[in-house]
């Protein structure tokens, strides 16, 4: 019959202790990060449901809330296909260079987006030797929709690789020698055993992706230009819309953007609530 093994507490510490140092994480968490939020939706909702509807269905605000999308739409898959590469090579073979490749795609962490976008600007400017090359054959890089993806997929392409690296690792080779000694092909092993047992892990990453591309400022706003209704993304347009003094349609464009987010943490909550279900299955007897 199952049952739930209650397993004993980790400290030592009195209650009161425990609930004191709840109320810090609770206090800090509200000033930080509810009270702001809320006062993100009181702003945006401040002259009506008119008024918002208005601001996000405007038609700059549109391009915008279209362009988001559209790069979440291709840098997502692209992150994902990445890292499910990157962390096969670094968790299943040993070879030369593989600290460094770690280290590789842990750069985005600790370079400015600034930077990434100034970095594209000096590749595909009109001054550099790629520019005018493209150019030439009629796709526009800088200031254009392939700027922006590319400055996105330079900011976020870490985010599913660090999800899976420390998974697959865990998890070893042992399944797919299995497979293979069973007879599975490569192909058959990836679909079969490698990316069921990384699924979960897959998903998270690729939320966590999801939430940093649709936020992404910095490297974005030096490579687009910022061209109205082309060039310019939802955070872009909530700056733009903010210097104007036009702060009804910021806070709406803004609630809309952290409604996503929100979105994005629910099923980042409800996959937490399943993987960890999943695992905790191998505890129950």
């Amino acid at each position: 019959m199952a049952r739930n093994i209650r397993l004993p507490d980790p400290t030592t510490e009195s209650g009161t202790v425990k609930w004191v140092t709840i109320a810090v994480a609770g206090l800090f968490m509200a000033v930080v990060l509810f009270i702001p939020l809320l006062a993100v939706f009181l702003e945006a909702f401040r002259l009506g449901a008119g008024a918002f509807l208005a601001a996000i269905t405007e038609p700059d605000a549109l391009a915008a809330i279209r362009l988001t999308l559209l790069v979440a739409a291709i840098s997502v898959p692209l992150n994902m296909v990445f890292g499910v590469a990157a962390a096969w090579a670094i968790a299943k073979y040993e070879f030369k260079g593989k600290a460094f490749l770690t280290t590789l795609i842990d750069l985005p962490f600790s370079v400015s987006p600034v930077i990434a976008g100034l970095v594209y600007v000096l590749l595909f400017g009109s001054g550099s030797v790629l520019g005018p090359i493209f150019n030439s054959a009629g796709l526009q890089v800088l200031f254009a929709v392939p700027g922006v993806v590319l400055a996105t997929l330079f900011v976020t392409f870490p985010f599913v690789a660090r999800e899976l690296i420390p998974l697959m690792e865990d998890q070893g080779t042992g399944d797919e020698e299995a497979a293979i000694s069973l007879g599975a092909g490569g192909w058959q092993t990836f679909w079969r055993v490698t990316l069921p047992n990384i699924k979960w892990g897959l998903l998270y990453g690729v939320l966590l992706c999801n939430a940093r591309v649709m936020g992404e400022f910095g490297a974005v706003s030096v490579v687009s230009g910022r061209l109205r209704g082309e060039t310019v993304t939802m955070p872009l347009q909530i700056e733009i819309l903010y210097n104007e003094y036009n702060f009804s349609a910021a806070f709406a464009v803004a609630a809309l953007l952290a409604l996503l987010a929100l979105v994005t943490l629910i099923l980042k909550a409800l996959l937490e609530r399943v993987y960890g279900r999943d695992h905790a299955g191998g505890v129950r007897h």
